[in-house]
């Protein structure tokens, strides 16, 4: 029995630039208790498909029945009650379901409670979730006390506690080192099965795929692909309605297969052969298969100028100590990475560096000042005019476009700039194409890279990128380390990454490891 059908989805957002659809076609059954991992690059329609069984979006066109049932159809209180006893969802913007005022051990069992449970069994569960994740000690810790990764995990456990039918998750560990992704996808397997949960995962990480019953591959808004985990053959090109199918991009490179082709008809088989005169165009957002190929810049030799300074830094939240004595340098014109697990304090220190904390001891001091020094005010001058922060959250004005946003910023800082810079910099990672598409239809990959060209064209003295690349393909994410990368050693900027990442950390030309 098929737990979810999806059947010809169509899902277009109109915006005042014009139409954008991110599922063109989209045709996918799930069967009860079924494990899918959905693979593909940024903007593909991934998480568009999330939200559509979510219930969050409604398709344009086609149906989407879970458990027999047409969400689109669903009253709003029928749809409330499918997201509250049926549905567990976790999406990227994991922080925003986790109520500030809550402690973790209070977020996982808060719906519990709203289905009625005793308080004895929403704390049984929550504290055998909590410790499934590695959190257990830091059950009554607050959402403010915990490190990005750590949240995730938490918002992980609240949506899995209910024990739903459905199970959905969208990039569960782009902010986890790997030992702590292993264990939630360990986590979300386990429960899974036991519970029979059918289970949909979106995901750029191969590891996803090691849990997975079947693994799916979308393009441009359909299926291209898909196959069981323990078949013998992979990556199974599927047919669409009418006969469309979506080649691999690396079998047309290899093929030399360009922007024309044609197919015959022979003993093997069916043929396909280049009539094209012209290489093959590469998509940046679809060259995954290339990652092993790509050579990158040498990174920069690092410069003896420090832009940044840290001696001796304590810094506690809520009385756990986070970093303690950290002392360290970061170069002008040099690419550093900060790395360990999640909770180490790598978001801790982004946020000394820009001023957005304070140190409980010690001194930081950034382009010749000292923040501790500093009012509020006078934090906010040095951030002006040195500083860009990359959160993990992107901070971006949804309303705007994507080039709106990096004009906004060069014009809050007072920057003098010619009028194409903005979309200069946009086609440095990939957007020229989407510069004037609202930030709010776009994917997840695509807003990070908008956060990633709004503090690359400021050209700051100190670049501080917080997980740059944990919502990016593969590709992307070796186009935004490798970028990273050159403005440093072009710009003399001193570049700062916290990362878990193997392609950042393979740019860097220093790494500061914590924990």
């Amino acid at each position: 029995m098929s737990a979810v059908e999806i059947r010809d989805v169509f899902r277009v957002h109109s915006t005042p630039e014009g139409d954008a659809a991110a599922l063109q076609g989209l045709t996918l059954s799930v069967g009860e208790g079924e494990v899918v991992t959905v693979l593909g690059p940024s903007g593909a329609g991934k998480s568009t498909l999330l939200r559509l069984l979510a219930g969050i979006d409604s398709p344009s066109a086609g149906t989407v029945r879970v458990f027999g049932e047409s969400i689109a159809k669903l009253d709003r209180r029928r749809l409330a009650d499918y997201r509250a006893r049926t549905l567990g969802y976790l999406d990227q913007r994991y922080a925003r379901s986790l109520a500030p005022e809550l402690t973790a051990q209070e977020a996982v069992s808060l719906q519990l409670g709203l289905r009625g449970a005793t308080t004895a069994e929403r704390r049984r569960r929550s504290e055998e979730l909590l410790e499934r994740v590695g959190l257990a000690e830091r059950r009554s810790h607050r959402p403010s006390e915990l490190s990005g990764g750590e949240r995730q995990r938490v918002a992980l456990c609240a949506a899995l506690a209910h024990r739903p039918r459905l199970f959905l998750a969208d990039e569960p560990t782009g902010e986890l080192d790997s030992a702590n992704a292993d264990k939630v996808y360990e986590l979300i397997g386990e429960l899974a099965r036991e519970h029979g949960c059918t289970t949909v995962i979106v995901s750029h990480d191969p590891e996803s795929t090691r849990i997975a019953d079947r693994i799916v591959r979308i393009r441009d808004g359909r299926v291209s692909e898909e196959w069981g985990r323990d078949e013998g053959v992979s990556d199974t090109i599927v047919i669409g309605r009418g006969g469309w199918l979506r080649l691999p991009e690396e079998l047309l490179l290899r093929a030399g297969i360009g922007d024309r082709a044609v197919a015959r008809l022979s003993d093997a088989g069916l043929v396909i052969e280049s009539i094209s005169t012209s290489p093959p165009q590469v998509d940046s957002s679809e060259v995954g298969a290339l990652e092993h190929g790509t050579t990158l810049p040498a990174p920069a030799q690092p410069s003896s100028e420090p832009v940044a300074t840290v001696e001796g830094v304590t810094k506690s939240h809520g009385g756990t100590p986070v970093l303690t004595g950290l002392s360290g340098s970061f170069a002008a014109g040099t690419m550093h990475v900060v790395t360990g697990p999640s909770g180490s304090g790598k978001t801790t220190l982004l946020h000394l560096l820009a001023g957005l904390e304070l140190a409980d001891s010690g001194y930081v001091e950034v382009t010749g000042h000292d923040l501790a020094q500093a009012d509020r005010a006078a934090r906010a001058t040095i951030r002006r005019a040195a500083i860009a922060y990359v959160a993990q959250d992107g901070g971006l004005v949804p309303h705007l476009s994507a080039i709106e946003n990096v004009e906004l910023a060069l014009a809050i800082r007072g920057r003098k700039h010619e009028p194409g810079d903005a979309l200069r910099v946009l086609d440095s990672v990939g957007l020229a194409e989407r510069a004037t598409q609202r930030v709010e239809r776009l994917s997840h990959g695509e807003r990070a890279r908008v956060a990633i060209a709004r503090a690359i064209a400021a050209r700051p003295a100190l670049l501080l990128a917080d997980e740059p690349t944990a919502r990016l393909d593969v590709a992307n994410a070796v186009s935004v380390a490798a970028l990273l990368s050159r403005l440093a050693r072009e710009t003399g900027t001193a570049v700062v990454c916290a990362t878990h990442d193997p392609l950042v950390i393979r740019q860097a030309d220093v790494e500061l490891r914590l924990g």
